[in-house]
């Protein structure tokens, strides 16, 4: 019999609530140990916990039960809704420990046997991670549509394609002595040509969905006392990097993540660019100008008309004039009065919300390899020559193709990454 687990499902630390999690087969029975007769199947009741050999008063607590296949993990699954003091949680988890068919769960293990009891497939498990840990608005929507089914939905429709495409082939191949219609044919190449164009979209969208869900990285660049670190601090809220007025102070790229138009943004400041005898100064540019070319959006901070640098400039980066206190001029801005710095947040927010429009379904690297074996299976059929002699064959790539999309999902050949899934949740979850 698989074994009932448990473990705080909430925050560690002082709480006003505190929730507690027991899912399994022995879950009613082990909450009635501490509670008593607990509340009808997905209905809530106050009850009073106890220590079960004396009767002694543990606390008050808010029962919720819900029954197998109604409950996130598929099983009998109880939640203790107890006052959040840290004494109150750890007696009460020493109490659960203490029965004999109850343990504690490993982390992501709630959410693993919802995916083993089919209540959410390995594409939502992700999408309920990655809710887990967002932070911004655009964090927040994206992840919620994976976790409701976003691309699990996609994956359907590919698949019903590409087995609409297996079903026409496998006619081409039972009737080959016969004279099978072209447009038979045709129609095979169509929906192979559709899935493929959206596969190749979707590899596309990939890198920015990653980036909604990791972060847009900026790089501020300038000339050493252009104001760069001053700027940062300033968009930052804080003191987050040591600002003097004396060239080469920073040498290191320092980083500030902070929420921009709803988007996961982390700010770079790095050294000012410029040749010097300094050997660690130099390893600080060097730093900074790969760092900067490797970044989503670069800000220019420049304090002349001819400031060139070996940083590549895209379109779409941002060149804004310094020390507007100073020389007020249009475009400029300063980190010391806050001239022009609102408009400034607007021009980067607008620019990652912009690339931001551009994000495809898919949201993980694993996502987007399955993608590309797919599109590797299907390579073949695309320019439908090979159909009237290799059908057999090509049917085997696309049952290859379709068995990539199950990976995707979580149906077939998952088993070795489940662990590496799993690892990054909470222990309540």
């Amino acid at each position: 019999m698989r074994s009932t687990i448990f473990a705080l499902a909430s925050a560690p630390g002082r709480a006003g609530v505190s929730v507690i999690r027991i899912s399994g087969p022995a879950a009613l029975e082990g909450a009635a140990r501490l509670a008593g007769p607990l509340p009808d199947d997905r209905h809530h009741g106050v009850r009073t916990l106890r220590f079960p050999e004396t009767g002694e008063l543990i606390d008050e607590a808010l029962v919720l039960t819900f029954a197998d296949q109604k409950s996130f993990t598929g099983e009998n699954t109880v939640e203790f809704q107890i006052h959040g003091s840290p004494a109150v949680v750890k007696t009460v988890l020493l109490e659960l420990g203490k029965m004999d068919d109850l343990r504690l769960a490993e982390p992501g293990e709630f959410s693993r046997r919802a995916l083993e009891n089919g209540r959410m497939d390995l594409s939502q498990i992700e999408g309920l991670g990655d809710l887990v840990n967002a932070e911004t608005e655009v964090q927040r929507k994206q992840a919620l549509n994976v976790m409701r089914g976003q691309i699990s939905d996609q994956v359907a429709s590919w698949r019903h394609d590409l087995t609409t495409a297996m079903a026409l082939l496998a006619v081409s191949i039972d009737f080959a002595d016969e004279d099978v219609p072209d447009n038979l044919r045709l129609e095979v190449v169509r929906l192979v040509r559709k899935v493929a164009a959206e596969f190749r979209s979707e590899i596309e969208g990939q890198t920015i969905s990653e980036r909604i869900r990791d972060g847009f990285e900026v790089a501020i660049v300038g000339r050493p006392n252009v104001g760069k670190s001053t700027l940062l601090n300033a968009i930052a809220g804080r003191d987050a990097a040591i600002t003097s007025d004396i060239a080469g102070t920073t040498r290191d790229v320092i980083e500030v993540r902070m929420d921009i138009a709803g988007l996961p943004v982390t700010l770079l400041d790095t050294a000012g660019l410029r040749r010097s005898d300094d050997h660690l100064e130099m390893i600080g540019v060097d730093r900074a100008i790969d760092r900067a070319g490797r970044a989503d959006l670069r800000v220019f901070l420049l304090d002349s008309d001819d400031e060139n640098f070996d940083v590549p400039r895209d379109d779409e980066d941002i060149v804004v004039w310094s020390k507007a206190d100073i020389n007020p001029r249009h475009g400029g801005v300063s980190g010391l009065t806050g001239v022009g710095l609102d408009e400034l947040i607007e021009n980067i927010g607008r620019v990652l919300q912009d690339r931001s429009a551009q994000a495809g379904t898919i949201t993980h690297v694993r996502h987007r390899v399955c993608l590309q074996n797919c599109l590797r299976h299907m390579g073949s059929l695309e320019d439908g020559r090979s159909l009237a002699t290799d059908s057999e064959l090509i049917a085997e790539d696309l049952r290859r193709a379709i068995q990539e999309l199950d990976t995707m999902i979580g149906k077939v050949g998952v088993e070795d990454i489940l662990d590496v899934v799993f690892s990054s949740f909470c222990l309540g979850k």
